[in-house]
């Protein structure tokens, strides 16, 4: 658990974060959202102390994080960054590495972590390990920068834009490959985006900021249906609001009991997925597949358009 109390920091007259206070819960991934000067990214870095409050504290587990030394504190947090900020001569083994040698890990214990990383990132350990981060492509070079921000096994990981460079092929793809990575590890993520698409696809609850203030910290359905500030409206967008409200949930979610269709989804595929789907193939109803192949009962066009009118 981490909580933010009365969180402060002011240059000269200038508030650039207002007092913010929110909790977020373990295990959850955390969305921080808003326009450029928001304050969001100087909020994110305030909690690895990056940044230094003006007033106000964190607590991690209830420890106060200005009671630790801040390179200790540091260690203990991932972070990722837009730009990956990877070692340029050292190699994707050697980047991955980092904190854990600065912790004193034993050889045998970090390479064994750098090789499962990287099969969990889907990059080959022999091939790519001793490759310098210019040998790789842009996605590449940010599945290893997440990589060696998930290297020491922190419980937090701290990411600022970190998709913000990738074109939406890669970007969506890293931002499965997060999604799996979180269920795997568990770990409590906060996130830090000015795309409010993703901040709906990654957040189990987002918070929206505007000069310096979080003005809605809730659910993504919360934010889309009962929005607490027009400017939250404004950001999340009216002209797609269903759309976006059907993206929050899955097929599996949906289905019911009925007769299996010719047509089939993914039990994990998102409504608005299923309801393209089924508009492009001209299709009533679809069967929902489970990973194993089995039938997790069906989805109609009428219950997704049901679905997406819900207020």
């Amino acid at each position: 658990m981490i909580s933010i109390e009365a969180l402060t920091k002011q240059y000269g007259a200038m508030r650039v974060v207002d007092e913010v206070s929110m909790s977020i819960e373990s295990g959850s991934i955390t969305v921080i959202v808003g326009t450029s000067g928001s304050g969001k990214s100087t909020l994110l870095r305030m909690i690895n102390r990056l940044v230094e409050p003006t007033s106000g504290r964190v607590l991690i587990d209830g420890n106060d994080t200005a009671s630790m030394p801040a390179h200790l504190l540091r260690r203990r947090i991932g972070y990722a960054i837009q730009s990956n900020g990877l070692f340029p001569h050292r190699t994707v083994a050697e980047n991955i590495a980092t904190v854990p040698r600065l912790l004193g890990w034993e050889k045998a214990r970090i390479a064994a972590r750098v090789e499962e990383l990287l099969r969990v990132f889907q990059l080959d350990p022999v091939a790519c390990g001793s490759k310098f981060p210019h040998q790789l492509s842009g996605g590449e070079q940010q599945r290893v920068g997440v990589a060696r921000a998930l290297a020491a096994e922190p419980a937090l990981l701290l990411m600022d834009e970190p998709f913000g460079a990738l074109d939406p092929v890669i970007r969506s793809k890293a931002q499965d490959d997060l999604l799996d990575i979180q269920r795997r590890f568990g770990t409590t993520i906060v996130l830090v985006t000015h795309d409010m698409d993703e901040a709906f696809r990654l957040g189990d609850r987002v918070a929206v900021m505007r000069q310096g203030r979080v003005l809605q910290h809730d659910r993504p359905g919360v934010l889309l249906t009962r929005p607490a500030d027009p400017f939250v409206t404004r950001l999340s967008g009216t002209a797609d609001r269903a759309l976006k409200l059907l993206s929050l949930t899955t097929a599996g979610e949906l289905a019911e009991p009925g007769p299996r269709e010719s047509r089939t989804v993914a039990a994990g595929a998102s409504l608005r997925e299923v309801l393209s789907d089924l508009i492009w193939s001209g299709a009533e109803a679809a069967t929902v597949l489970n990973p194993d192949g089995t039938s997790a009962g069906r989805v109609s066009l009428a219950r997704l358009l049901a679905h997406g009118r819900q207020s």
